[in-house]
């Protein structure tokens, strides 16, 4: 039986991973993910825990490739009756890998109703309902657990913000065109700062409604200049 000192140890090790796993796979509720931790680790002491850094008691089935350990455990298909069977389980190399692996586990068809739980009552029915746990106290014992230790503090979950698409960067070109010498304006209409030569390339910045063109180029001195243009003038290339 696990003691104070490593309950309150194996929380604060596995609470920061499954913290960090819920927000990048999309899951509201770590109290509940952090309770079935708990329990079916025996507060990582059990040796599917400590040995094989399996926290969940998650067995193999047909989909698993990597390492696995033949255990005895108990499941209770009949309510009120344990049957002790033999089993195939998971292993992991590490804490990490282990609350990965649970994650990638309920990745499942039959588990996508997980993401929509927004307490750890309700994650904990659904899951159940799912089938992860023959127990009929499943429920309430987890429950036990999330409100002795408090574990809903862990349930402030920072989801991954949603990336804005980039904008188009890409550099647009104009050409003079229909015109020996094309004025550069300070604005449309206003002052003139320079002359375009006719087939100069220039870099189109903004197309105005009214007929301009912010470009910029090198004027027929040489310099670098940037202001509006008529449309009349341009042709993009």
């Amino acid at each position: 039986m696990a003691t104070a000192k490593q309950i309150q140890n194996f929380i604060s090790t596995i609470a920061p991973l499954i913290q960090k796993y819920a927000a990048s796979y999309g899951y509201k509720v770590a109290s509940a993910i952090i309770a079935q931790a708990c329990l079916e680790s025996a507060y990582g002491t059990s040796q599917l825990a400590s040995k094989y850094h399996n926290y969940f008691g998650m067995k193999t089935g047909s989909s698993w490739r990597g390492k696995s350990v033949n255990l005895s455990t108990k499941e209770e298909y009949t309510v009120g009756t344990l049957t002790t069977i033999k089993a195939g389980f998971r292993v992991y190399d590490n804490m990490e890998d282990g609350v990965k692996g649970y994650f990638d586990f309920i990745q499942a068809k039959r588990y996508a109703n997980l993401k929509t739980a927004t307490t750890a009552k309700e994650y904990l029915e659904m899951i159940k309902a799912d089938g992860y746990a023959t127990s009929s106290k499943y429920v309430q014992n987890n429950l036990t657990v999330v409100s002795k230790y408090n574990l809903e503090q862990y349930d402030n979950i920072e989801q991954p913000k949603e990336e804005k698409p980039i904008p188009d960067t890409k550099i647009r070109y104009a050409r003079v065109f229909n015109c020996c010498y094309l004025n550069c304006r300070e604005e449309a209409n206003g002052k003139i700062l320079g002359v375009f030569a006719r087939d100069t390339m220039l870099i189109l910045y903004k197309k105005n409604a009214n007929g301009w063109y912010e470009v910029g180029g090198k004027d027929t001195k040489g310099q670098t200049i940037t202001g509006f243009c008529s449309s009349r003038y341009l042709k993009e290339v």
